[in-house]
């Protein structure tokens, strides 16, 4: 087998050198396949860039800038120069999120996501996964903004039907091994399936994911330069299983030893320091676990006898076992603190292109933190370092619950700690506002109209979708300019049976097999306080409204395409976008093959 760095090196060095190898791949396949490169009348300058960057399963304290302790300084530095929003809300799912983030609809109206309807008892029909084949005319976003000239790029996390490619992707590295970050079994270069990495090459998907993202963008700076780019990054991480580089996880050794108690504390006071939160924190919410859990039993047997189901007060743990509580909560902060370095080499790559002025960055999470603690894959080996190949670990609902301050309950959940998470906002060139909060209740949904808004198009960009609704997000860029600029009716959720709707500041909510509860958002966004039992009528009128909205969409789900629709419409720009349009090429359309550079140290 080929060896492409010497034996000494560390793995950062041998991933670098992984990094250095890619890029020169795409380079030079874009080469290959851009002799009849693509050039618009219009230049780079005049419609900025749009880099979209997804984490998964973040909670919302676990950046710097939002209250955590982790070493985040890219994102804390995005933040600065931008803005944060404090009410960003997602699905509290991994793909309903990533279908409404790229199509600007709620999950359900796009039969991403199974809906529990008004007449459906919610403890009988407990919704599992999708919910059928994709609406024709739920157009993802590079659909949109490809009649401008754009050029779009994804890396990572994919999670939706179809494949990027046919979603309007002009190029994408899609891993879809969700199992191990030190390896994968199922990930593709344009379409084209990558031979499989086993643990032990110096894979690490986080790193991957960033190189590939650097490497779409030097190659669209090398033959695109004269176009926009829009760019997906769609980490993984800190989903479970929690693996991280034993350097990273060295940073955070016995920080956490003091406990998840110390550290929910210690947050919420920073948190107040930052503005963020001024009122109370919940207490633990000891009986509380996801469906499908390990019982506490074989959480024991199978994971560690220092494995703990629930989230009990910290001084009631053993020594052991808060020693190894302690250590996944180092792999988790791990995690999130290379996320932010290969971020900021993402950074770097906008700085050497001289393009990071005129782009505009969303960084975003498809839920709150998990409590899951569960095994697939090849199964954990309880003899093996915390984080490392071999394990398979979670980390459980205490630190969740850490990780989600100030709120309550934790993903697949609708109350604040499944679905409110951090929501960052930076474009030097657009937003003169550095380092400011905005309070606005926006969505997922809501991301799709503002890049919209921002490239000064609207949804009728696309024709012949006669049966499309209207978008069911709202553009948020007058929020860039000044708080409070957001109007809505209201936001709506369902998954898995747990239930919410938002009006204002006051929020019904309901887990599954259990009745709503009513909160006024203004005194209690830990949601603490319960009032539906003192203000009845206002359950009634939002429960109504709930009612009313997921009619709506169960209708929108039931919609049959008609005979004129029943393919995917296809893009067609409108009269005034004529000019932006690129000359044609050839109609045969080249598939991407990996190179033998990719192979030889892919196959190692």
């Amino acid at each position: 087998m080929l060896k492409i760095y010497s034996q000494d090196c560390s793995s950062i060095d041998r991933l670098k050198a992984i990094s250095k190898s890619i890029i020169l791949t795409f380079v030079c396949t874009l080469l290959a396949l851009s002799t009849n490169a693509l050039r618009a009348e219009e230049t780079n300058n005049l419609r900025p860039n749009v880099l979209i960057i997804l984490a998964d399963d973040l909670g919302f304290s676990d950046l710097g800038s939002y209250g955590g302790e982790i070493q985040t300084p890219n994102l804390d530095s995005l933040a600065s120069e931008g803005l944060r929003f404090t009410q960003a809300y997602n699905t509290s799912r991994c793909w309903p999120s990533r279908a409404s983030l790229l199509t600007g609809y709620y999950a359900q109206s796009i039969r991403r996501d199974a809906l529990t309807a008004p007449e459906y008892d919610p403890v009988r029909a407990v919704p599992t996964g999708f919910a059928g084949r994709p609406q024709p005319w739920a157009h993802f976003l590079p659909d949109y903004i490809k009649p401008l000239g754009y050029r779009s790029y994804h890396s990572g996390k994919w999670h939706l039907p179809s494949s990027p490619l046919k979603g309007g992707f002009d190029h994408s590295y899609l891993n879809d091994n969700e199992i191990d970050f030190f390896s994968v079994t199922n990930h593709q270069l344009d379409g084209v399936n990558l031979p499989a990495i086993e643990d032990g090459d110096s894979f690490y998907s986080t790193v991957v994911t960033a190189d590939y993202a650097i490497g779409f963008l030097q190659a669209h700076a090398a033959h695109y330069s004269e176009l926009p780019f829009f760019a997906y990054v769609a980490f993984n991480a800190p989903h479970f299983p929690i693996q991280a580089l034993p350097q990273d996880i060295a940073v955070y050794e016995d920080h956490y030893l003091v406990g998840w108690d110390a550290i929910r504390e210690e947050r919420m006071n920073r948190l107040r320091d930052l503005g963020i939160a001024d009122f109370e924190l919940p207490p633990l919410e000891q009986s509380i676990v996801p469906d499908g859990n390990l019982t506490d039993e074989d959480l024991r047997a199978l994971i560690s006898p220092n494995e703990v189901a629930y989230a009990v007060p910290w001084e009631s743990l053993s020594n052991s076992e808060q020693k190894f509580q302690a250590s996944k909560m180092s792999v988790h902060a791990a995690m999130i603190h290379r996320m932010d370095i290969e971020i900021g080499r993402i950074i770097d790559q906008l700085k050497a292109m001289d393009a990071l002025e005129n782009t505009v960055i969303f960084f975003l999470s498809d839920n709150g933190a998990s409590a899951e603690q569960i095994i697939r894959g090849d199964g954990h080996d309880p003899l093996a370092p915390v984080g490392s190949a071999a394990t398979y670990l979670g980390i459980g609902p205490g630190w969740s619950t850490a990780a989600n301050t100030p709120f309550r309950m934790h993903k697949s959940w609708v109350h604040e700690g499944g679905i409110a998470t951090p929501f960052i906002v930076s474009w030097p060139a657009g937003i003169n506002a550095h380092g400011e909060l905005r309070t606005d209740p926006i969505h997922l949904v809501d991301v799709l109209p503002t890049v919209l808004d921002i490239v000064n198009i609207g949804p009728a960009s696309i024709q012949g979708d006669s049966q499309a609704p209207p978008l069911q997000g709202a553009s948020i860029k007058p929020s860039f300019f000044k708080d409070g600029s957001v109007k809505r009716e209201f936001l709506w959720w369902n998954h898995y049976g747990n239930r919410a709707i938002r009006m204002g500041d006051w929020k019904l909510v309901a887990g599954r097999a259990s009745n709503w509860e009513l909160y006024d958002l203004s005194q209690d966004r830990s949601e603490i306080n319960n009032l539906a039992r003192i203000f009845p009528e206002k359950v009634k009128v939002l429960e109504k409204t709930w009612n009313s909205y997921a009619a709506e969409i169960k209708a929108l789900m039931l919609q049959r395409p008609s005979k004129t629709s029943s393919k995917r419409n296809k893009i067609k720009p409108f009269m005034l976008q004529r000019r932006y349009l690129p000359p044609r090429t050839s109609s045969k359309k080249k598939k991407a093959k990996p190179l033998m550079l990719e192979r030889r140290y892919l196959n190692r």
